[in-house]
């Protein structure tokens, strides 16, 4: 499987893992979808307590801190760690009760024994996780205009030199900046700003871990100083 990245595609990893007594807390810079396949995981997200059983699932969101630990006898889950912003509408709802969910889980837990067997399943196991969580948005949706955000972005990127604003973007993909704003936030789980500026910043990462100086990647991506794309790294 692709490993997690920050390029502007989505990429994803899947993983079966087994969680002991002992506390565990931390947080992510991307979503991280937990489907229960034996025993029952305890987790709280930003202060909300749930526990997944077998079958059961959950969503975290980026940046949400989780506190997990399990039950005497461990929890075996699979998990898929995904940078795909359409998890955003699924993390803001209760997960599904749906038997298709649960059997692909199991199914793709088998696939993950056997990878060699099951490359073509695991790999687009991310995708079927999705669909089977989400069920394809309603026709009126699909005869709306496209955005192709990957092209997007590679416009976005060859122009940090000049001020981008909601507008700019707007008028590329030939939308009104309120429809593109709002389709933003469907399709990337963002505000267009937002999404611009992890852009930005996702560039300026690939830059720096490339080998390029604070100062040079700091002109290339449009940051008024070195100074200010150090404290964007930071935080």
């Amino acid at each position: 499987m692709p490993v997690l990245g920050s390029s502007p595609s989505p990429h994803h990893e899947l993983a079966l893992r087994d969680y002991g007594h002992s506390h565990g807390s931390h947080a992510h810079d991307h979503f991280q979808v937990l489907i229960g396949l034996d025993g029952v995981l305890e987790i709280e997200v930003e202060g909300r307590g749930a526990g997944i059983g077998v079958g059961e699932a959950q969503v975290v969101a980026p940046g949400d801190r989780h506190d997990f630990s399990a039950r005497k006898h461990g929890s075996l889950c699979l998990v898929l760690d995904t940078t795909q912003p359409a998890w955003a509408r699924c993390a803001e709802r209760a997960p599904p009760d749906s038997p298709q969910l649960h059997a692909l889980a199991r199914y793709l837990a088998q696939c993950m024994r056997q990878p060699q067997a099951s490359a073509l399943a695991l790999q687009h196991g991310p995708a079927l996780l999705l669909e089977a969580w989400s069920p394809a948005p309603a026709s009126a949706d699909s005869r709306r205009r496209r955005i192709d955000w990957p092209l997007l972005a590679d416009w976005a990127r060859a122009r940090w030199h000049a001020p981008l604003s909601v507008a700019d973007l707007a008028d590329v993909a030939c939308l009104s900046p309120s429809q593109f704003a709002q389709r933003c936030r469907d399709e990337q789980g963002v505000s267009a700003m937002h999404w611009l500026r992890s852009l930005r910043l996702a560039h300026a990462r690939e830059l720096r871990l490339g080998g390029m100086s604070v100062a040079e990647t700091a002109r290339r991506t449009g940051y008024r100083s070195p100074s200010a794309l150090t404290a964007a790294l930071r935080r």
